[in-house]
Order: structure tokens, then C-alpha cells, then sequence
């Protein structure tokens, strides 16, 4: 089930050949082999996504996967960029073929059906964000986003993950997720699951969020109570 669940993943992260758009977030819950309750949430934005599974019940991380995908009819390829349970699997390309039928989604000749949690709203900054900057210090330093080492954000309209790896090495170093709400000029993160340390799951986190030229400019505290001031941009 677990080989299969992985692989399942993606397939979630297309524009369908129906007509209907993928783009937001979709949801698993289901018994495992050991009788744990595990969901599997699925964000995925233009070109790139992330799957994440964590028990159901108290936040405990699973496991983590995702990369860059692309859509020729029903066939889905996706370019693996990091995965935490086949790291050997970073850098080939996985094909599935899918079925979609209003808010639900499935592989072809499989039962796991999987439900939309959103469609990419109400959220400002739904997207695959890589970090490019960051103040330290009074100074502003820029970050190289083309280099193997990647600190990426995956938003949809209502949920959100980080993800550290380096596609080179294919190590993975972290990453944490859960809801998030933009409002008024603050970004809320409500922790689900967190890879590092599962006693954050339940915190809440609030920064002030601003776009500027095509960046985010996210300011505040760390889970730690470091101050912290991020830029985040685009994947293209």
C-alpha cells in the first residue's frame, strides 16, 4: 500500500485533459498496514508540487516527496526533486496515467481516491516559492535559486509546506506544513506536521507578508523567537 500510496502522489499535479484544474490542494485519509490513520496532503501550483504524509491523529511526520511535473493528455510525468523514503529516485521521472471527476482524483485501475481541500483561493500567495534572499544582520543578502540547494515553499489557497533538500547530493534536510491564512497584511501558519521536531505541532506562527515587485517579503519570528526577514520568489 505504502509503495503504491508513494507513487500515487504523482499523479496529482496536472491541469486535466477534462478541463477541470488541479491547481490547489487534495486530500488521503486512510488506515495504513499497522492500523495508524494516515493523511496524505497533496499541494500542488504551476509546474511544481509536494506530498506529505503524517499521522492523522497527533502530527507525526511520515514522509515527503515532490518536484516539477508536466501533462500530455491524461499521462502525467513528474520529475522527482527530492523524496524522503527513495532518495535514489531524485532526478528520474515517474509517468502515470490519472482519472478526475469533479473534486475527487485517482490513478487509473487503483482505489485510493483522493477529495480537494481548495481549488488555489482565497489565499495571496498560492504558488512554488524559492527562497532568494534574506536580512541578516541590517544587510540584505540575495540567494542563487538555480543552485542544487533549494529552500522551497508550496502554497495553495489554504495550506502551505517548506521543504530543504539539494538535488545534487540528494539529501533531504527538513520541512514542516499546515493551513495558513493571509489577511490584512499578515501571513498566519498554523502547524500540522513538522520533520524536525513534532512537539511545534499546534503552534501558531504570524509574520507580516508584503509583495513587492513579484517578491514576498516575509517578516517576524521564527518557531525559535529568532527574528527573521525572508525573500521569497517565483519558480518559473
Amino acid at each position: 500500500m505504502k509503495k503504491f500510496a508513494l507513487s500515487l502522489i504523482a499523479c496529482l499535479f496536472i491541469s486535466s485533459h477534462y478541463g477541470q484544474s488541479l491547481l490547489g490542494a487534495w486530500e488521503n485519509i486512510s488506515t495504513n498496514e499497522n492500523g495508524q490513520s494516515v493523511r496524505i496532503v497533496v499541494i500542488f501550483s504551476d509546474g511544481y508540487q509536494v506530498a506529505t504524509w503524517f499521522d492523522a491523529k497527533n502530527g507525526a511526520f511520515i514522509s515527503t516527496n515532490g518536484g516539477a511535473w508536466e501533462l500530455d493528455g491524461s499521462t502525467l510525468t513528474e520529475t522527482v526533486e527530492f523524496d524522503t523514503q527513495k532518495p535514489e529516485r531524485v532526478g528520474t521521472k515517474v509517468v502515470f496515467e490519472i482519472e478526475l471527476d469533479e473534486n475527487t482524483l485517482k490513478a487509473k485501475d487503483h482505489d485510493l481516491v483522493w477529495t480537494r481541500i481548495d481549488d488555489g483561493s482565497p489565499g495571496a500567495l498560492a504558488g512554488a516559492w524559492l527562497m532568494s534572499g534574506r536580512k541578516q544582520n541590517g544587510e540584505l543578502r540575495s540567494r542563487d535559486t538555480n543552485r542544487p540547494r533549494k529552500t522551497m515553499k508550496i502554497l495553495s489557497g489554504t495550506r502551505f509546506q517548506w521543504i530543504a533538500y539539494n538535488t545534487e547530493t540528494k539529501q533531504f534536510m527538513g520541512t514542516g506544513g499546515g493551513n495558513y491564512t493571509t489577511v490584512d497584511g499578515k501571513y498566519t501558519e498554523n502547524i500540522e506536521f513538522f520533520s524536525r521536531d513534532n512537539s511545534r505541532v499546534g503552534a501558531s506562527l504570524v509574520f507580516d507578508f508584503d509583495l513587492k515587485e513579484g517578491n514576498w517579503h516575509h517578516s517576524g519570528f521564527s518557531s525559535k523567537g529568532a527574528p527573521l526577514y525572508e525573500i521569497w520568489s517565483l519558480r518559473e
